[in-house]
């Protein structure tokens, strides 16, 4: 099982994370992205859910047009690991 992450670790990864929140007590991260419009915003989905499935690590999300809200969380850890982390700065570099 995934260990959550210490407050002192999140604090480092945080930087690394420009527009990330922490939610509830480091129980989740979470961001909007903003596409020009819907092919833009399913495309970008498409390639999350690849990385997704290669990490074996699924997010929440919801799609409304051209917008993306993106939830990461480690429910079997009860918040965040180092597995949030990764993925998050992987859907980074597919934005």
């Amino acid at each position: 099982m995934a260990e959550k992450l210490t407050p002192a670790a999140l604090d480092l990864a945080l930087p690394k994370l420009p527009g990330w929140i922490v939610g509830e007590e480091t129980a989740f991260l979470q961001k909007n992205f903003m596409f020009d419009d819907f092919d833009q915003a399913w495309d970008f989905m498409g390639r999350v859910a690849r990385l997704a499935k290669k990490m074996d690590h699924h997010p929440e999300w919801s799609n409304i047009y051209n917008r993306v809200h993106i939830t990461l969380s480690t429910h079997e850890a009860g918040g965040l690991t180092e597995k949030d982390i990764e993925m998050a700065w992987g859907i980074d570099q597919m934005a």
